[in-house]
């Protein structure tokens, strides 16, 4: 059976000073709708790397991904563009908002990429309310935290439901209770069918998810095969 995403044999090489190095080396993995992976390891392991060829950003070296059993490095760029904004909904490290836009308007902006029908004014405020800061709508980035930033990502990332939910340290700026309202929205999201593919270093949010793998100098493997944090493995 055909996984929503599939990553086959994927390599990414890179040349510095010289010298050929791989960042990320033949990595395969399938994801299903409602599953919640997540990927742990050092900076510089490769994790990033996976993630953005995941969500076809960044060109592999070797290996193809699948979504919905489509090649989407076989596509036009524009074709690209239109699978990633209409089903894959992504939240990158650090800051990532239009310093000019409302965190409303930053919400929406995924929206109107393409055209589309609906109700963008009340998903993007149920999406604040679920990441709790609705009271924050009218505000600007640069009058936000580095922790309510990251939650108007997580919004933006959602705003056109998307199938799969790739996330880059979501919760890094965030406080410990935070942080749990962020995972449990993550849960709840794949519970509703979303697949949540997710890097991060806290290892208190391996528990919310249901497979974890470990990343190290570009291999992946599950997370009690191969454990480069030095901490006990998952409970």
């Amino acid at each position: 059976m055909m996984g929503l995403l599939e990553l086959r044999g994927l390599t990414k090489a890179y040349k510095r000073g010289g010298r050929a190095f791989n960042a990320v080396t033949r990595v395969s993995l399938s994801i299903e709708p409602g599953d919640f992976i997540s990927i742990i390891g050092r900076s510089g392991s490769g994790k990033t790397t996976l993630l953005n060829m995941g969500a076809g950003l960044l060109n592999p070296t070797q290996g193809s991904v699948l979504f919905e059993g489509q090649d989407i490095y076989g596509l036009q760029d524009k074709d690209i563009s239109f699978l990633r904004n209409e089903k894959i909904g992504y939240v990158p490290q650090g800051q990532s908002l239009l310093s000019n836009f409302t965190v409303f308007d930053n919400v929406c902006i995924p929206w109107f990429l393409f055209k589309r029908e609906g109700d963008v004014e009340g998903r993007a405020f149920t999406l604040l309310e679920k990441v709790g800061i609705s009271r924050l709508a009218a505000s600007y980035p640069r009058e936000l935290s580095g922790g309510e930033m990251r939650r108007v990502a997580i919004a933006r990332s959602l705003i056109n439901n998307p199938r799969l939910l790739i996330a880059d340290e979501p919760t890094g700026d965030l406080d410990v209770e935070t942080t749990a309202e962020i995972m449990g929205l993550f849960s709840r999201i794949a519970g509703e069918g979303t697949a949540v593919l997710m890097v991060t270093h806290e290892l208190d949010t391996l528990n919310y998810g249901d497979k974890t793998y470990s990343m190290d100098g570009g291999n992946l493997l599950p997370h009690t095969a191969l454990n480069p944090t030095g901490h006990g493995t998952r409970p």
